[in-house]
């Protein structure tokens, strides 16, 4: 559940957090009529990989007030979660943070940037504990999420992972810098098949990854070749930015990296998440969040993954 806590975006705050256009005024529904159930959940295959996990909320009005009472009231705790493997079908056993040990329960809780002292939020997912889903590269999952009489669905994939193979540090661009160092690591891209690429890094305390603003990237201009590229480090996105050490890594600091594959319909729901949560001002655009979630909103992903731990030397 420590480790889970990392990989959360609260896809139901992101989906209500839209912005209006310059022209023509988007104006969301504000009826609890239009409420939709939204689905998060995603699979990994490769070492280090998390346990598979479904969480299940409920979208909200645009135009409301977000408390306590509402936020804890999202989390849906009585759905049937089954996933197929192509062999056998899983049911994922309900977990919820009131479940846990005191200890557990606040390290998950600083894990989601919430207060462990004060919070009273009963946060619930869906897991397979056990592991009994069998995960594979070139596999296809398809996900059943029951709600009394409601039943959404969705499918994914696990693609071939494409590694991280080097790996070297040099000096920021500009003056020189005793302090900072850049990363660039490369990759061979699969020759003649569509990869998608997306990636995590921990920030100054180490044990927390975290996503950049652009997390996800495709082959488009480097399909098949041995490509060497910059690799920012990432920071949470309520960090104010320091243009001068923006995408740099402290000299002396170890940082472990997340390395992942995913398919397109999963890409499509990053790339359109991230530019989302990236535009802002009275002049920004609306930008609806990509879905493969049928019969509600949100995303069912597959990754394959692959974990790094390095270490940026001082000069």
């Amino acid at each position: 559940m420590y480790k889970i806590a990392q990989q959360f975006s609260l896809l139901a705050l992101v989906l209500i957090s839209v912005l209006t256009s310059c022209e023509t005024p988007y104006v969301p529904p504000t009826t609890d009529a239009d409420q939709q159930y939204v689905v998060e959940g995603f699979i990994e295959e490769g070492e280090g990989s998390l346990p598979t996990y479904v969480m299940v909320t409920k979208s909200i009005p645009y135009l409301s007030t977000i408390g306590p009472d509402v936020f804890a009231n999202l989390f849906v705790k009585d759905a049937a979660v089954v996933v197929n493997d192509g062999d056998k079908s899983v049911q994922l056993t309900k977990l919820c943070l009131n479940d846990l040990p005191d200890e557990l329960r606040k390290a998950a809780l600083q894990n989601l940037g919430l207060n462990p002292d004060s919070t009273v939020l009963d946060i619930c997912l869906y897991v397979d504990l056990l592991n009994q889903i069998n995960k594979k590269q070139g596999g296809k999952y398809d996900l059943t999420v029951t709600i009394g009489q409601q039943i959404l669905t969705a499918s994914t994939t696990i693609p071939k992972h494409v590694p991280i193979t080097s790996h070297r540090w040099d000096e920021p661009p500009g003056e020189p810098n005793d302090t900072f160092a850049r990363l660039w690591i490369t990759i061979n891209d699969n020759a003649g098949l569509k990869d998608y690429y997306r990636y995590m890094t921990t920030d100054k305390d180490n044990r927390t990854l975290f996503a950049p603003p652009q997390s996800v990237n495709d082959d488009s201009f480097f399909d098949g070749k041995n490509f060497e590229f910059p690799l920012n480090k990432a920071t949470q996105r309520d960090t104010v930015t320091n243009f001068d050490t923006f995408g740099l890594y402290m000299r002396g600091d170890s940082v472990s990296i997340k390395w992942m594959n995913l398919d397109a319909e999963h890409f499509g729901f990053w790339q359109t998440r991230d530019a989302s949560a990236t535009r802002g001002g009275p002049f920004s655009s609306y930008i609806r969040i990509k879905s493969n979630i049928k019969g509600g909103l949100g995303i069912w992903g597959g990754y394959s993954v692959s974990n790094y731990k390095l270490y940026c030397p001082t000069k």
